[in-house]
């Protein structure tokens, strides 16, 4: 790995990301909140859609290992991946911060959901990309602020 790659890999962190299928009834997705609140594991930003079935929930919760674990111990399809949480300034205008640099570097995003705790004067986002490598390169050279695992702890 060259040098450059070492210092992007260094400043643009990312997070895990836990899907999980569920059915598209009532009662489902508080089935796996439940055991999640049982097990004090919290939620930190979520997102679903009811357009498939099953339905895939994606997470960020605040300890990914144990999430995976026993969701699925109690039968969940659970899956990971490697995300972005970005800092993206909260004025009008300020998502194409983060979007213009993507383009750029012709980075599609598949899922964008918001973290639930704002920082500061930032909204911070999960961004679900196809090519998380240049991804964060792009960010990182527009100086776009990305968090790792402290985010769990916020």
């Amino acid at each position: 790995m060259g040098e450059g790659k070492a210092i992007i890999e260094r400043y643009t962190m990312t997070v895990t990301q836990v899907s999980i299928a569920v059915d598209n009834a009532p009662g489902s997705l508080y089935r796996a909140s439940s055991i999640l609140e049982k097990e004090h594991i919290n939620i930190k930003a979520i997102m679903a859609s009811s357009g498939l079935n099953p339905v895939q929930v994606h997470m960020i919760v605040d300890d990914p290992d144990r999430a995976v674990n026993v969701l699925g111990m109690n039968k969940f399809t659970v899956t990971t991946k490697e995300v972005i949480a970005v800092a993206t300034p909260d004025h009008p205008g300020g998502l194409n911060a983060v979007l213009r640099p993507l383009i750029e570097a012709r980075v599609n995003i598949d899922a964008m959901y918001p973290f639930i705790y704002l920082k500061g004067d930032e909204a911070v986002l999960i961004l679900d990309v196809d090519k998380t490598s240049e991804a964060k390169e792009a960010l990182n050279k527009h100086w776009v602020r990305t968090y790792g695992s402290e985010i769990y702890k916020s």
